[in-house]
Formats: C-alpha cells, sequence, structure tokens
C-alpha cells in the first residue's frame, strides 16, 4: 500500500480578483505541467482551483493555460477575497480530492492564505520558493516527493525544504519565478463545480471599502528591458537611466542603492524587492550576490558592467564588460544612437 494512498495530482490555486486572473496561476499551472511530465508512471494531472463569484466561466481560461481539470467554487461569499471563507472552501476542496501537491502564488493574497490553510491540514508549507523538482528516487516508490527551493538566511543561502510526513506539499512562488507557456484555446478539460458547506457565515471580518492603489511610474515586472544599477553605479546613475531611456527600456537597482537612498524601493530587484523576467538585463555594478540574482537571473539575456572581474554576476552572464561603468555607459549611449539611426 503507496504511503499516501488516495493523494494525487498537482493542484494549483489560481488567484483572481474582479474576475482577472493573476498571472503566477498560470505560470505555476506551466510549471505544474513540466513537474507532471517528468513522472508520467504515477499518471497526475494539473488541476486548477479556482474561486470567487461569477468566475466559471473563466475556467476555460485555465484549462487552456494548461489544466487538465478546474475545480470552481462559485459563491457570494467569495465575491472579493476574505480570509475566513477562502481558507474554509480550500481546506474543503483539499479535504475532498486530496491532493498530492498544492501551489499557490506568493501574493499578498497567496501568503495570508496558504499558510491558514496548512495549519488547518497540518501540511508543510514552503514559501518564497525559487526551484521546484520531483525526487525521481523517490518515484520508484510510487511517491512524488517535492524538492522545494527557497532563499535562507537572509538569501544568503538557497535550502532544499522537502515534507515527506504530511500531505499535500505545500509552496508559495513568487510571480515571474517560472515562465509561462502559451495558451492553446483548442485544449478540453474537466470543470467541477464545487459547493463549500460554511459552517459560519457571519463574516468575522466586513471589508467597508476597497480603495486601489495608485500605482506611479513604471512596474518593472513588465518591462521588456531592464538596466540594473548596483552599488558601483550610484554616482552615475542619470546614465544608467539614459541608457535605459535610449533601449525602450527603464532602470532598476538592487537593495544596496536602494538602501543607500539613491533609488526607491518600487525599482528594486531581488529577493526583497521584485522578480523580473525581461528580454535584455543590463546589470550596473552589481556585485551578483544571490539574493539579487533571485530576482532576475530568469532573464533571456544578462549582460554584466563591472570591474571587478572575480565578480559573482559575471557567472550568471551571456555576455560580460570588465571595466568601469562610469566610462562604458556612455559609450554604450553612443553606440545605441547611432544603431537606432542605421
Amino acid at each position: 500500500m503507496a504511503k499516501f494512498e488516495g493523494y494525487k495530482d498537482i493542484y494549483v490555486f489560481v488567484e483572481q480578483r474582479n474576475g482577472e486572473i493573476a498571472n503566477v496561476g498560470y505560470e505555476l499551472i506551466s510549471e505544474a505541467r513540466k513537474l507532471v511530465a517528468s513522472i508520467p508512471q504515477m499518471g497526475f494531472q494539473v488541476v486548477g482551483v479556482l474561486l470567487g463569484h461569477n468566475v466559471t466561466d473563466k475556467a476555460n481560461d485555465v484549462i487552456a493555460h494548461g489544466a487538465d481539470k478546474v475545480i470552481v467554487a462559485d459563491h457570494e461569499l467569495l465575491e472579493g477575497y476574505s480570509t475566513q471563507f477562502y481558507a474554509d472552501t480550500l481546506t474543503q476542496i483539499i479535504e475532498t480530492y486530496k491532493p498530492d501537491s498544492f501551489l499557490t502564488g506568493a501574493t499578498v493574497l497567496g501568503r495570508d492564505l496558504a499558510p491558514r490553510v496548512a495549519a488547518r491540514l497540518n501540511a508543510g508549507l514552503t514559501a518564497d520558493a525559487t526551484k521546484i523538482e520531483i525526487d525521481q528516487e523517490k518515484v520508484a516508490d510510487g511517491e512524488a516527493l517535492l524538492l522545494v527551493t527557497r532563499p535562507t538566511f537572509g538569501g544568503n543561502l538557497f535550502g532544499t525544504i522537502v515534507c515527506p510526513d504530511t500531505r499535500p506539499q505545500m509552496a508559495t512562488i513568487r510571480p515571474n519565478v517560472f515562465s509561462m507557456d502559451p495558451v492553446d484555446t483548442a485544449r478540453t478539460g474537466e470543470v467541477v463545480a464545487f459547493t463549500p458547506d460554511f459552517k459560519d457565515t457571519d463574516a468575522k471580518v466586513v471589508v467597508k471599502e476597497v480603495i486601489a492603489k495608485v500605482v506611479e511610474g513604471i512596474d518593472i515586472t513588465k518591462c521588456d528591458i531592464l538596466v540594473g544599477a548596483g552599488r558601483g553605479a550610484e554616482d552615475c546613475l542619470d546614465m544608467v537611466e539614459a541608457v535605459a531611456e535610449e533601449l525602450g527600456g527603464a532602470m532598476c537597482a538592487s537593495r544596496a542603492v536602494v538602501d543607500d537612498g539613491f533609488a526607491s524601493k518600487d525599482i528594486q530587484v531581488g529577493q526583497t524587492g521584485k522578480t523580473v523576467r525581461p528580454s535584455l538585463y543590463i546589470a550596473c555594478g552589481i556585485s551578483g550576490a544571490c539574493q539579487h540574482v533571485a530576482g532576475m537571473e530568469k532573464s533571456d539575456m544578462i549582460i554584466a558592467i563591472n570591474r571587478d572581474p572575480q565578480a559573482e554576476i559575471f557567472a550568471i552572464a551571456n555576455m560580460g564588460f570588465i571595466g568601469d561603468v562610469k566610462e562604458i555607459l556612455p559609450l554604450l549611449k553612443e553606440e545605441i544612437i547611432a544603431a537606432k539611426k542605421a
């Protein structure tokens, strides 16, 4: 008899707000498909879990993004996010269907919801994962043990965490860590309606008003080209920004630059900042500490400029230039301008 008989499949919480599905749900479904493909002998499926009100019509979108099945809890008490009703519903779904693994985006909502559900289920939860694999040695024993890697000790080390004694195995993953597969509108799948059984419908917390956050400036997580400034570029940030502008991109910064007061937190990249996946990332005067690398290593092309030939950033760069950013950036700007005119 298998150790966790009855537990099967990889489930993904598909976060939505006002009927708009967050990309992180689709990113996790794409990654779940890779995990399932690595263990074909176990016959696992990728199952999306969608909570809300009047959201059933979104289930086909989730299938088009890679889910084999979507469980939809469509209820008026799930109209807006409520820790109470969302945690109740998700716990009931997990207890009913017994997923082997459950993945959630490490968003504000996901970070509130996942640990509460894990506590109710007495399940293990790994937060802010950056890599997920399945232990192939355990597959022979009929077990799909997740190897979940996350930064630890302030981002100075990476640890791989396993939950061998409880199910489901739960993890939260930050947006933009994994790529999103192309949409396939021809995909077909099963949609299952789930009706939550609320023992108490008296809301303990009532939201009186929702004030939309005013977003100023550019959202670096959506930029295709980023020029990053590290401590080595603090005295030439105007040139970093000028190069970014010429490329049609935006400037971002390392934690050191933000901590030193030269840049705002909203453009910080790294473990304590934002995770980005641009087509081009130019790292200017950035040493390459793992805290920063965790937020940009999935960029398609990384170009590093640093005067220290031993800088760690060169280990992940596709192309590197050894030199002073104050001397290289003006030349780079001139070349970009000339190329645009050609």
